[in-house]
């Protein structure tokens, strides 16, 4: 018999099942992670890059990245391509999110367990899990009894029965506004169970990000909440879509894709939401104001809006953002609490010389990997002031790679202008010092690409605001992009015309751009890539990381005036930037 241990933990979804285990000790971003239809993990810069999920069990510490995990693990569900289960060292909304809705939609569901740190440290090179309600027992080797049923499967789940509910609440229980809001507050409150929360609280707007097409469960689900009569309750925007709905066509998209996600978009605005569009719902007139209870999903609106703005929101996952909007009030935990906005971690920077607008997102993808899901607090950038599209880099990047929803730069976001303000007296807080040598690191990781030949340049993820439309500009009067490269912006519809009225359009064009809207670059494939090109430029640190999984192509990673010098030369110069020389000077000449 193969030797066995049992470890007791926390179930978040119950049920029964087992697997060959699959572990890793770095999150995973299911979105732009996962294949949502093979379940193959395609981010190359994770450890499992290449496996499997399909009847696994997945061990990871939690997810990170997109709200858009929960769609994909809902489709892979949908189709057969899921995990067996999934074993978390912390819980994790989104990925449990998606097992609730299919289990609430579709009728499909896997167990889900949360075991906590120490405990999941005992699973690393384990081969086999079985996962039992609250119990995951581990095996050495195949058990013999390995694929037999599991006998008396557990059913059971955690019941918060002191959630404190206004006869509103009640009301929307109990069908009398429609079954769809109905469903939607049972969706509600099956969270706030799991997020421990003792009340709700009435959001003033949300943002959906659930209107991202992964497959024909995303617009199932959609098109079932329109059957059931749904109808947003508070004002809503709606993220990027997976098309330029009025262009996609003219672009030569797939109707495969085309048809369906255009469908999608309009089955949300069937509900109420605004034809709005954009993955930077910080750039449209409805942005929040500071101490607004909000809920929005599409993870790097998410970290603006709490770090920047001073809004109060969680990084809510796809589909959760809908019923909350659908009924109007959230569960009243996480970063919609004072004391859950506190920073976990000091960051302190090395003297810095003159910087780039590479250096936000670089920075804030390093950063957002140390922090995993803690909120830092990042010392170091006071005398720099970062521009507000410096923050939308930084920001992107950091939800990238962290769970967290929120970051706080001393000096210079709103709730750590005293950065006193963000600490607790009685926490002692880990410190990291970020030396220019670890930050050479990430670069290298960014850049991914080694053939100097650069393809397609791809700028505004996310999405291009006013300001950046005029840097660009200014970069490319009087000059035109090489004839075989292909130089795209992706941005939301409102700010395009924005920049048209004020003229930047014109010399963009002129330049030999491609202006997409409605949709952004973790949607964009061929033919806007070209199905010959090979290498791309970003300054996005978000799409650099995503983009060698999502579409086969290796990057360059720079600043703007670069990627234009770029696409006019169609070569890469490979050369570092001035604040990074010194890391790599002291690298080649340890001695000196």
């Amino acid at each position: 018999m193969p030797r066995s241990t049992s470890l007791n933990g926390r179930s978040l979804v119950a049920g029964a099942a087992q697997g060959a285990l699959l572990f890793a000790d770095v999150g995973l971003s299911f979105w732009g992670g996962v294949d949502p239809y093979s379940g193959e993990v395609i981010d190359r810069h994770h450890p499992l890059s290449g496996e499997h999920l399909a009847g696994r069990v997945l061990a990871i510490p939690s997810g990170r990245g997109s709200c858009t995990g929960s769609s994909v693990l809902m489709e892979l569900i949908s189709n057969g391509h899921a995990p067996a289960a999934l074993v978390l060292a912390e819980p994790d909304e989104i990925l449990t999110l998606g097992v609730l809705v299919a289990q609430t939609i579709f009728e499909r569901s896997l167990p889900v367990l949360c075991i906590g740190r120490e405990a999941f440290a005992a699973l690393r090179g384990k081969a086999f899990a079985r996962v039992d309600g609250a119990v995951v027992t581990l095996f050495d080797h195949l058990p013999g009894d390995a694929w037999q049923a599991l006998d008396s499967p557990s059913q059971t789940t955690e019941k918060n029965a002191s959630i404190e509910l206004t006869e509103h609440d009640y009301a929307l229980l109990d069908g009398e506004y429609g079954k769809a809001a109905q469903v939607a507050m049972q969706i509600v409150l099956r969270m706030a169970e799991l997020q421990g929360a003792r009340r709700l609280v009435d959001v003033t707007q949300a943002h959906i990000d659930g209107c991202i097409y992964t497959g024909p469960a995303s617009l199932r689900f959609a098109e079932q909440l329109v059957q059931w009569g749904a109808k947003v309750r508070v004002p809503t925007t709606l993220n990027s879509i997976s098309v330029d709905q009025r262009r996609w066509r003219e672009l030569g998209i797939d109707p495969a894709l085309g048809v369906p996600a255009s469908a999608l978009g309009d089955a949300y605005m069937a509900m109420g939401a605004q034809l709005s569009f954009t993955c930077a719902p910080y750039l449209l007139d409805s942005a929040p104001k500071a101490g607004e209870q909000i809920v929005w999903a599409e993870s790097n609106a998410v970290v603006y809006a709490n770090s920047v703005l001073g809004a109060r929101t969680l990084k809510y996952p796809d589909y959760l953002d809908i019923c909350i909007a659908l009924t109007g009030r959230a569960p009243l935990t996480g970063c919609h609490l004072d004391a859950q906005r506190k920073a976990r971690l000091q960051i302190e920077l090395p003297d810095l010389g003159e910087l780039d607008d590479a250096f936000y997102p670089l920075l804030g993808y390093h950063i957002g990997a140390l922090a995993g899901s803690r909120i830092p607090l990042v010392l170091g950038l006071e005398r720099n002031k970062p521009s507000l599209d410096d923050l939308k880099a930084f920001g992107a990047a950091f939800a990238t790679t962290s769970a967290a929803p929120l970051f706080h730069i001393a000096g210079v976001t709103p709730e750590a202008l005293d950065p006193a303000q963000v600490l607790e007296p009685e926490y002692s807080m880990p410190v990291e010092k970020i030396r220019l040598k670890d930050l050479l690191l990430s670069w290298r990781e960014l850049n991914s690409a080694r053939n100097t030949r650069v393809d397609v340049v791809s700028l505004g993820n996310p999405h291009f605001s006013l300001s950046e439309f005029a840097h660009l500009a200014r970069l490319c009067r009087g000059r035109h992009k090489h004839p075989e490269v292909v130089l795209a912006i992706t941005c939301g519809r409102a700010v395009l015309e924005q920049a048209r009225e004020a003229g930047h359009i014109t010399v963009i064009e002129a330049f030999g751009a491609t202006l997409v809207t409605d949709t952004c670059w973790c949607m964009l494939g061929e033919p806007v890539i070209p199905v010959a090109a090979k290498t791309l430029m970003t300054n996005l640190g978000k799409y650099a990381h995503y983009a060698p999984g999502l579409v086969g192509r290796k990057v360059h990673f720079a600043n703007l005036a670069e990627c234009v010098d770029v696409a006019c030369s169609a070569t890469a110069s490979g050369r570092l930037p001035a604040w990074l020389q010194p890391a790599a000077f002291r690298e080649s000449h340890p001695h000196v």
